[in-house]
């Protein structure tokens, strides 16, 4: 009853309220939806490249990241836990900044595309090291004895033995920060690259309205709504094998 009533009050509020008008004009506005969605929309496999190359070169980093932060040599250690604290405690806009017009002074031109994989892939690669880190030291310290007393090497032990139940322990959080990380794609705007926030941001100053921005996100709820109830069926499914 309570949702109903609200559903009532915001379509009076909408269409019988100057504000309300003016709210729906500025925000929905059909004729500039329609016209604009198209050219916005565009910029999607733009985003979701991005995204996806960005996770790959994440993910190979981050684990890389993850097995020197807990390697037994400490100056190895040292170095990865100094990456992590100082990239984590970093904006993501200013790291783009950095990576874009930093590396340009020193003459290496990036295109936007590029810089923004390496940005996203630097940024994130110190957070999901500190997953893949927990999903190995949540491994029991006794199955990598068993494997060392069978003959196992370190590596061979940490590869055929730990990481496969590490990687299933970590699934539900990594496929969270790949949602995360594709909404922070968006940052990657402010270098000019014409994915579905720069476009959406581009018809907006054209036609001096929000509704193109409403259109970018609705792009993004069109990825990361299926994404999040997959991760939900996952984390769902795991726990039940436990």
């Amino acid at each position: 009853m309570a949702a109903v009533a609200l559903v009532v009050f915001l379509a009076v509020f909408f269409t019988r309220f100057e504000a309300g008008k003016k709210f729906v004009d500025e925000f929905f506005n059909w004729q500039i939806f329609k016209k604009t969605m198209p050219y916005v929309a565009r910029g999607l496999w733009v985003t979701i490249r991005l995204a996806v190359i960005s996770e790959i070169c994440i993910l190979a980093a981050g684990l890389m990241v993850a097995l020197v932060r807990i390697s037994r040599v400490k100056p190895f250690r040292f170095v990865a836990a100094v990456y992590i604290d100082v990239i984590r405690g970093m904006p993501l806009l200013l790291q783009i900044f950095i990576v874009y017009f930093g590396l340009a002074y020193m003459g290496l031109n990036l295109s936007q595309f590029v810089a923004g994989v390496i940005a996203l892939t630097i940024c994130y690669a110190a957070y999901e090291a500190e997953i893949f880190r927990a999903g190995i030291e949540s491994i029991h310290k006794g199955q990598m004895e068993a494997a060392r007393s069978l003959g196992m090497g370190y590596l061979k032990a940490m590869r055929y033995i730990i990481l496969p139940q590490a990687i299933r322990n970590v699934i539900p959080p990594l496929s969270n920060e790949f949602i995360a990380l594709l909404k922070d794609t968006a940052l990657v705007a402010t270098i000019g690259l014409a994915e579905v926030f720069f476009r959406g941001r581009e018809m907006m100053g054209k036609y001096a309205s929000v509704t193109p921005l409403m259109g970018a996100a609705l792009c993004y709820l069109i990825i990361t709504l299926p994404l999040m109830r997959l991760v939900q069926y996952m984390t769902t499914r795991l726990s039940m094998k436990d």
